[in-house]
Parts: C-alpha cells; structure tokens; sequence
C-alpha cells in the first residue's frame, strides 16, 4: 500500500514513512511506550528516541540540530567539517569507514565515511497493531558496499530490534570499520547515571583528544578504572556533569558479553544496548562532558557516546588495518548483525538489561 492509502492506527504499534522534517523524508515508529523519528533522508538516522510516559529523550541532540545537506554547499572540502556540519547527535550506522579521514582503496574519505548525508531507500515491510518492521537501504558513493537496516517494533515492547546486513558488491576483499554511531544525552543524561557493562579491558586513547581531555593517554587495564592525568584512578561506572567540562575517547575491548547500560538513578531509567561481541569487538566510549572547546562543540555539548565498532581506534580504515583490527569482508559476502537497543524501567545494575522485563 502506498503512503497516500496506507491505514492509519491510534492503537497497537504504528508506522509511517508519509513524514518530512526540514525537508528530510523521516519516517515514525511507535507504540504506547515509545517514539522513534528516523531520518530516511539523511542516513537512516535515529535522531529521537523519546520514552513516553516519563516525556523523556535519549537521543543527544546538537545545539544546531537536523541540518539537510541539499540546502548548502559545504564552505571548506575538509573531511571532518562536512559530516560535523550535518551531524544532528542520535544514532548512525558508520560504514564501511568509521572514523577520522583517510584513504580507502583509492578513495578519499572524510570522517566515518559516506553514507550518513545520503538518502536511504525506505520500504515499510509489516504494518499491523502487533507489529511493524520498516527497511532501509543505501549503497556507498566511495566504495562498493550497500548496508540494510531493518528495524522493528512490537506492540507491549520498550526496545527496537535491527538486523543490519553489510554486503560487498566488489570483486575483491575489502576491509572495513562498521560502527554504530549511538550518542545519548537528552534529558536523560545527567550526573545521576551510572554506566554497567561486562567485564572487560579498558584502554584510553593513545594522545589526548582534546585539550580539555582529562583521561591518561595510553593508558590500559581493567574495567571499571582509568587513570587520569593527574596520576588518580576514576571510575569509569560514573557519569560525570557537563561541569566536568572533558571531552576525552576510551575503549572497551574483551567483553566477556555484548551489551551496556546506563541508569538514570534520579528517574528510574536505563538505556540498554545489545550487540554481537564477535562482530563488534569494542565498544568506543566518547566522552563529551562540557568540554570540547573551538569547532564544533564549543563546550556547549554533554553527551555519552557507547558505540560498538568492529575496529579501534578512531583513525579509520588504513589505521585499523595497521593494528590488525580490521574486519574483512570478502568479495560478494553479506555480513549481519542483530542489535536491541531501548529502555527499561527494571534493571539491576551489572547485568544484560535484556535479561529483565521493561
């Protein structure tokens, strides 16, 4: 059924693709419990998460918000300032060049490559009460590989289940870094969160970040401590406030399991991630606590990044390649991946959110 017939619901879950925001086609998912907007139009971006009965977001949004890239002509080629003009904070999948630009095969990539200030082909798959599953699909401008997303949505649920498939139309093997992009913030993050994930290695960012950047450089052991610049030991399990005034990159590697959480203790709330571990070997854990001075954050910026990747650490493809851990696909192979990702209002703090009830 096209956009123009397609029956409308008050009750159940709902779907509809017959949206546009700032000129972007975005399509709307959700049920009595929660409320997606995702951005067909410029990467299949889930750019708002919201949590009905608390009225809350989860998604971190930018103080310049949704921008559509057909309205400007980028002012400078540079390859991190076209996708940070256009980045709205919320989710993207990044593939297959995550990180800051380089070189891939020949071709020239800005930061996490290309697909993210594209259009996605939308295609509505289930439309009942119970149930609504919507496609997304988009094909690399740079490089051979198209990437579905299809997201679905059950009646009772609080959480959104993806399967992502990652295919490799060239006639060689190619690597990649695939990484899911998920920035929180909103009204839900404050100095009252505390962040749970299974016990792994920690590891900090080889240099500083930036130079509000507060963690030790280089620095690797085990969760939930890291050492800062000032010779003490932080714990990685508290959230700072955008008082912290720190932006800073770490990483997690060696996951005993694939998923994270963070609770909100003030309301209640946990944001829980789950991923598979042998696909994504590393979550990334940016930082952004009211630090990151000049473009383009200008310290007005508090979010959480928890991103699973592939790949660490943040220089892309031909950097991941030099510390062996990209990820190879071969010529003509389909890669997959399942991802739940939601909110809960029962969780004990340590274990798979997933594992619980909403």
């Amino acid at each position: 059924m096209g956009t123009n017939y397609r029956q409308e619901r008050s009750e159940g879950v709902r779907v509809s693709d017959a949206w546009t925001f700032r000129g972007l086609k975005t399509v709307i998912l959700e049920n009595k419990n929660i409320r997606l907007e995702i951005l067909a139009d410029k990467g299949a971006d889930i750019s708002s998460f919201v949590h009905k009965s608390s009225d809350t977001e989860f998604m971190f949004k930018t103080p310049w918000g949704i921008r559509n890239p057909k309205n400007n002509v980028p002012s400078t080629g540079d390859g991190a300032s076209i996708w940070l003009d256009y980045y709205e904070g919320g989710w993207q999948s990044v593939v297959p060049h995550g990180g800051y630009p380089s070189k891939y095969y020949g071709a020239d990539f800005g930061i996490h490559g290309d697909v993210n200030n594209i259009p996605w082909d939308t295609k509505i798959v289930q439309d009942s009460n119970k149930k609504c599953i919507v496609e997304f699909t988009t094909r690399s401008l740079r490089s051979p590989f198209e990437i579905k997303r299809i997201i679905s949505l059950s009646d009772e649920d609080t959480f959104i289940e993806i399967y992502q498939e990652v295919s490799n139309f060239a006639e060689e093997d190619l690597n990649i870094v695939w990484l899911e992009h998920i920035a929180i913030g909103g009204s839900f993050l404050s100095d009252k969160c505390s962040l749970s994930i299974p016990e792994c290695t920690v590891l900090s960012h080889p240099v500083d970040a930036d130079k509000s950047s507060k963690l030790k450089p280089n620095y690797k052991g085990k969760w939930p401590y890291i050492e800062m610049k000032d010779g003490t030991k932080n714990d990685l399990r508290k959230i700072p406030g955008k008082q912290d005034r720190s932006l800073d990159m770490a990483y997690f590697t060696n996951l005993t399991d694939g998923w994270y959480a963070i609770t909100n203790n003030d309301l209640q709330l946990t944001w829980g991630v789950e991923f598979p571990k042998d696909l994504f070997k590393y979550i990334w854990y940016w930082r952004n606590f009211g630090g990151g001075y000049g473009y383009p954050w200008y310290g007005r910026c508090y979010n959480a990044g928890l991103e699973p990747c592939t790949s660490w650490h943040n220089g892309g493809v031909e950097q991941a390649e030099n510390n062996g851990s990209a990820y190879i696909v071969k010529a003509g192979e389909t890669i997959k991946a399942k991802i739940k990702a939601g909110i809960f209002s029962k969780y004990s703090n340590g274990d798979n959110p997933f594992n619980y009830s909403p």
